[in-house]
């Protein structure tokens, strides 16, 4: 693990910020496409033209020419305009950062997290979690993880069954928001087949989608619909701490995508409690889990204990069984590092 240049760290600061206003201010100037007309009999008309997924040139009739629609056009080409002026300085930034050393997504996932974000799956409280989401908080903290502990091709998003707070009801079909990728992603077959599938892949590669929520029983994992999302989760304990107060982070590639991630106290804590649910047959993802946790804990321990301290404090509410859990994963830990295990224990006063 290394820190990132603070030139990178500044960088991607900026991305953020840049971001975070374009998504503020989003207008119908960010729908790629253009403004075209035609006349018909004599008289003009105003389509909407765009390429899909498939590189297929399709218009959309929009209506007849008036003074109310000329002025929709005018507004849509003004805000063209400064998005894509936007959007060009965020492509830029994205290759400074790249050039810097910061984390890159890879870009198949990549193209696949922006079209979940424009869908409006993380303004619907859904939250990237998982190795994806390990390596872009590396550039939430200013640092380089070790490439063993980032490879992957999954991309998990978790999210509650029902939102923490009362909004319209709004929603976003992930299935279909995949399919219209045209990537090949296809449901994938439960071992159970009376359960919904909660996976999506694309035949013969290894990129897959995951959708996950929080167990409700101590022993149940069936899958648990969420309207929201048009789709089924499956059920995962100890999912309900990794996602309380998700933090807002950049996914790099050519562009940039405003995702939710969790707080990497949480991540850190969380993958320490989780090794040890593993089975035999998991044995690597086990190894990866404390992989991961030792490099943030052993950044934060140096540059951010506070938020250890109130992550541990928050995950003894949750009672005994969280902490004799945390307590067996860190004596695993203590076998790859037993002097952040040290360190920490002396932080939390465990």
């Amino acid at each position: 693990m290394e820190e990132l240049p603070l030139e990178v760290q500044t960088l991607y600061a900026e991305l953020m910020e840049q971001l975070t206003a374009l998504e503020a201010h989003r207008s119908i100037g960010s729908v790629s496409g253009c403004m075209t007309t035609k006349a018909i009999r004599g008289e003009t008309y105003y389509y909407f033209q765009y390429s899909d997924p498939r590189g297929i040139q399709r218009q959309v009739y929009i209506g007849k020419r008036g003074p109310v629609l000329d002025r929709v056009v005018e507004q849509y080409q003004s805000e063209s305009r400064l998005f894509k002026k936007d959007a060009a300085q965020i492509h830029r930034l994205c290759a400074l950062l790249r050039t810097g050393g910061a984390f890159v997504t890879d870009s198949a996932s990549a193209r696949v997290l922006k079209s979940l974000a424009e869908s409006g799956v993380f303004r619907l409280e859904g939250v990237l979690i998982g190795t994806q989401a390990f390596g872009i908080l590396g550039n939430l903290l200013g640092v380089q993880w070790e490439k063993s502990a980032l490879k992957t091709h999954d991309i998990d998003i978790a999210g509650e069954p029902r939102m923490t707070i009362a909004v319209p009801d709004i929603r976003v079909d992930v299935p279909k928001v995949l399919e219209g990728l045209q990537m090949g992603f296809l449901p994938v077959p439960p071992l159970n087949p009376r359960n919904p599938s909660t996976s999506f892949k694309i035949r013969g590669k290894p990129l897959r989608v995951d959708l996950l929520t929080p167990a409700r029983k101590k022993h149940g994992d069936d899958p648990i619909f969420i309207p929201r999302f048009n789709a089924s989760a499956q059920s995962v304990r100890f999912l309900d701490y990794l996602l309380k107060k998700p933090e807002r982070a950049a996914v790099v590639n050519g562009g940039g995508v405003l995702v939710n991630v969790p707080s990497p106290a949480r991540f850190a804590f969380h993958k320490v409690v989780v090794a040890r649910e593993r089975d035999l047959a998991m044995h690597d993802k086990t190894g990866k889990d404390l992989i991961q946790a030792r490099q943030i804990l052993s950044m934060m321990i140096k540059e951010r204990p506070g938020d250890l301290m109130v992550a541990w404090d928050e995950m003894r509410d949750h009672g005994a069984e969280w902490s004799q859990r945390f307590s067996k994963g860190l004596a695993a830990m203590s076998k790859l590092d037993p002097t952040v295990c040290r360190e920490l224990k002396k932080l939390l006063n465990i």
